[in-house]
Formats: structure tokens, C-alpha cells, sequence
């Protein structure tokens, strides 16, 4: 069976001539279908540059990419736009909340690009706030919750479109010990429940939490 998600001799440049700077050098990756992977490496190591690879946000200058066997290295903006939609959930340090909507309306937005007609839409976000224990503060705007609920806002927004994937980025670095380890609890059930989870971060404890870890420095993978 072939891996979930396979990077192979990939490489990934900004700039040109004297600016050029080599995030990721040759890098080669592979992940089963429900695996749970920490991905851990210092600040400049090219961490964010995978994820943006990984969650099809940006191509490889140089090698390829295979998500769910699509050749996703060759697709163009929107296409990449339709296959994040589809199989890709993200979860972020800073939450990326719109101030002005509801947690429920935060939720909704990523149905709404896929033309889920509201009804149904509603009904399945309210299902991914309940599943990250938010039932009852729907209606509340992000300034009204904590950093902890805020992230569970996150998660749910990730989920209920119900990607296979789920890519986390230093998920817990914006919260106190106990909020973070309340999410590392919640994303581990989510991986339970099937789902890949890929999630980055610096923090070795956190690393820790996942059956396989791969360290990245200066653009290459040290170990796996």
C-alpha cells in the first residue's frame, strides 16, 4: 500500500542569486494513512516551510509530493485550494479567529467554501463543537473565551469538514501548561478516532506524545 503522504528529494528555495535562501534540501518523507507524527526542530529549521508543503499552501521548488496518491506538486493555485478543502485540516498557534463571528460562524466558514447550503453546514458545526466540548458557547465571539477554548474553536473548524488529515503548528505554544495539555489530549483522541496528525512544534515533551518523530534541522530530516 502506498504511503498517505509521500515527499520524494523535495527542495524548497525563496529568492534568487545572492538572496537565495534553501529552506528544505532534498527532503524525503513518507506517512501511513492514520499515523501520528511530531515533527520537531528549532526556529529557522524549515518546520513551517514542510507544513506549507504538507497542507498545500505552497510547491516544492524541486521534487514531488504525493497526497493521498494525487501528484499535488504539479497542481496549480486552485486546484491546491479545491485538495486543502477537501483533506487537509490546520490547526495554529495563533488560532486565526475572526473577531467578529461567533465560534459557530468560525466553524462554518470552511463548509461555506464548498457550497454546503447553511442548514446543513450549521448542523455540522455545531457536531465539531460539540466533539471539542464547546456545546454550550456557540454563540460566543473569540474575545469572549479563553486561549484554550479559542484553540478548541480551531480544532472544530478543522474537523467538520472531516479532512483525513490534520496538521497542527506549535498548537499549544499561545497557552498555560494545562490548556496546552488539555489540547494535546484532544488532538490525541482525534488520531484515535483515524484521523492523520502531523504537528509541529519545538517543545520536546510535546514531541514526545507521538509514536514517531521526526527531527528537522537546516532544511534536512537529523532523524526519524
Amino acid at each position: 500500500m502506498e504511503p498517505f503522504i509521500q515527499l520524494t528529494n523535495v527542495s524548497k528555495t525563496y529568492g534568487e542569486g545572492a538572496a537565495q535562501v534553501s529552506a528544505l534540501r532534498h527532503l524525503n518523507l513518507s506517512v501511513d494513512r492514520g499515523e501520528f507524527v511530531t515533527v520537531i526542530g528549532h526556529s529557522g529549521s524549515g518546520k513551517s516551510t514542510l507544513m506549507n508543503l504538507l497542507g498545500c499552501l505552497d510547491v516544492p521548488t524541486e521534487g514531488e509530493y504525493l497526497l493521498d496518491g494525487e501528484p499535488v506538486f504539479r497542481l496549480k493555485d486552485r486546484q491546491l485550494s479545491a485538495i486543502r478543502n477537501r483533506l487537509v485540516g490546520f490547526v495554529f498557534q495563533s488560532f486565526h479567529l475572526i473577531p467578529g463571528l461567533s465560534a459557530l460562524e468560525n466553524v462554518e466558514l470552511p463548509l461555506m467554501y464548498r457550497g454546503i447550503p447553511r442548514s446543513r453546514r450549521r448542523a455540522m458545526a455545531i457536531r465539531a463543537l460539540e466533539q471539542v466540548g464547546l456545546a454550550q458557547r456557540i454563540q460566543h465571539r473569540p474575545s469572549q473565551l479563553s486561549g484554550g477554548q479559542q484553540q478548541r474553536v480551531a480544532i472544530a473548524r478543522a474537523i467538520v469538514g472531516s479532512p483525513p488529515v490534520l496538521l497542527a503548528d506549535e498548537p499549544t505554544g499561545n497557552l498555560d501548561s494545562a490548556s496546552g495539555r488539555q489540547i494535546m489530549e484532544l488532538l490525541t483522541a482525534l488520531w484515535r478516532q483515524g484521523r492523520t496528525l502531523i504537528l509541529i512544534t519545538h517543545d520536546p515533551a510535546v514531541a514526545q506524545m507521538a509514536p514517531r518523530t521526526v527531527h528537522i534541522q537546516d532544511g534536512t530530516i537529523l532523524s526519524d
